[in-house]
């Protein structure tokens, strides 16, 4: 039986009991009091019982709630955490890619100026060596023009002796 409705029969036995006159004394009758304090001894403990194990539930499902949200709490530190890793790497890899490219455009820079005084260079002294050769070749066409107006006035026997004498 309910704990609260034996109250409130306990509390109808003293109201519906005689009061003594010109006091608050009431004579209330034993043999309805006895059973209904019984009934109550009875019913504590079952209303007890039934309190803690609401209490026991309450706390077993605030423990679940709390050990559901420190997952949860430390399931996104570690989401944060990996995502701040993940963007450390990709801003460091990006650092280190636009390094190797700045590196690679200097080197390719360093590289053609290089390439383009070796050219320079190089073209340089292929004009200094052909303008010898074509001093040279200048100088044996003349040779030869002067040669040939020479044997052209010269007689048979001076053009034998000069090609014995230079020969």
């Amino acid at each position: 039986m309910d704990i609260l409705h034996l109250i409130d029969r306990l509390e109808e036995a003293i109201k519906s009991s005689k009061r003594l006159p010109f006091s608050s004394v009431r004579l209330v009758d034993e043999r309805r009091l006895w059973p209904m304090l019984d009934q109550m001894r009875i019913s504590i403990p079952d209303e007890v019982r039934r309190a803690e194990r609401i209490v026991r539930d309450k706390e077993r499902a605030l423990a679940q709630s709390h050990e559901e949200a420190e997952r949860i709490i430390a399931l996104a530190r570690s989401e944060a955490a990996q995502m701040t890793a993940e963007h450390t790497i990709a801003k460091a890899a990006e650092g280190q890619a636009t390094a190797i490219r700045e590196r690679t455009e200097r080197e390719i820079a360093s590289i053609r100026a290089g390439a383009d005084e070796y050219a320079f260079e190089t073209l340089c002294r292929l004009e200094r060596d052909l303008k010898r050769a074509l001093t040279v070749i200048e100088n044996g066409i003349r040779t030869i023009q002067v040669e040939q107006e020479r044997s052209e006035s010269e007689s048979p026997t001076e053009a034998r002796q000069r090609r014995v004498l230079t020969g």
